[in-house]
């Protein structure tokens, strides 16, 4: 069921708009906000998670644990829709840098630093800086937004996906360090895999010996973030020649997004080999 579901959540991406209506974060953050703030949670954070994460994602287990033996599992089918496409990534990215694009196309280096501190929250000290840390972006928020998602849901199914997106979401939301550091350490556990995962994908569809020379160093480092990971590897697949202004510089983030496509393209005919023989 794990395929039919992921080729489900594309075709719902695609065609409605049910992931803006479903991915509605706002009481979530308030009741983590909230529970920062309490004088008896602010000192033990783990509380915190265990309220706002491991909970959800039990009650979840527990429902699916009823709903599987019914019907041959068709009544979990939209359960497994809905937690999978709430775990997708918030936002539209190609949207986000469209403005970005068009100011760097036309070589306006104020007006690309001021949509990239707008619309993404990426800054840098200058023109160089500031196409390489969106080509960044890109690739960051690909992964997190599609690649780590579906890897474990494919893998452990919807549990693992809400999991990974509660703990972004922490991240990104909390304010309290320790509990922002928390699932940070956490986040980067869930990360591990799945970035080293899509890394060997660039590597099939972009330049194999680059990559190879950048996971020959980083393959088993526990250290590295999975975001500069994710950007060495994309930028070797891509031969990414120095960032320069106008149209060339519009041409290296089409190439990275043709090379996520590829990739994500591996990772799909991957998952129906494995559904096929299983």
């Amino acid at each position: 069921m794990s395929f039919v579901v992921l080729l489900l959540a594309i075709l719902v991406e695609k065609f409605s708009a049910l992931r803006q209506r479903l991915q509605c974060d706002g009481g979530w953050v308030r009741e983590l906000n909230k529970l920062e703030a309490s004088p008896k949670l602010a000192k033990n954070p783990w509380w915190v998670l265990i309220i706002l994460i491991l909970l959800p994602v039990i009650l979840l287990g527990l429902l699916l644990v009823v709903l599987d033996p019914v019907a041959y599992g068709l009544l979990a089918l939209p359960v497994h829709l809905v937690v999978l496409i709430f775990s997708l990534g918030r936002g539209d990215l190609l949207a986000d840098l469209g403005p970005f694009r068009d100011a760097w196309r036309r070589g306006d280096l104020q007006a690309a630093a001021h949509v990239a501190e707008r619309d993404i929250s990426v800054r840098a000290e200058n023109g160089e800086q500031l196409l390489e840390h969106v080509q960044a972006h890109l690739l960051w928020q690909a992964y997190q937004s599609f690649f780590a998602v579906i890897f474990w849901y494919f893998l452990l199914g919807p549990v693992a996906a809400l999991s990974y997106r509660l703990l972004a979401l922490a991240v990104e939301h909390g304010k309290n360090p320790e509990l922002v550091e928390h699932a940070q350490q956490m986040r980067h556990a869930f990360d591990w895999l799945p970035v080293r995962l899509l890394a060997a994908s660039f590597a099939l569809v972009g330049n194999f010996a680059a990559v190879s020379r950048v996971m020959l160093h980083e393959l088993l480092s526990w250290e590295i973030s999975a975001a500069q990971l994710i950007n060495k590897a994309g930028c070797a697949a891509a031969e990414l020649a120095s960032p320069q202004t106008g149209p060339e510089g519009v041409s290296s983030l089409d190439a990275l997004w043709e090379l996520l496509l590829r990739a994500a393209v591996v990772w799909y005919a991957g998952f129906a080999v494995w559904t096929l023989l299983l």
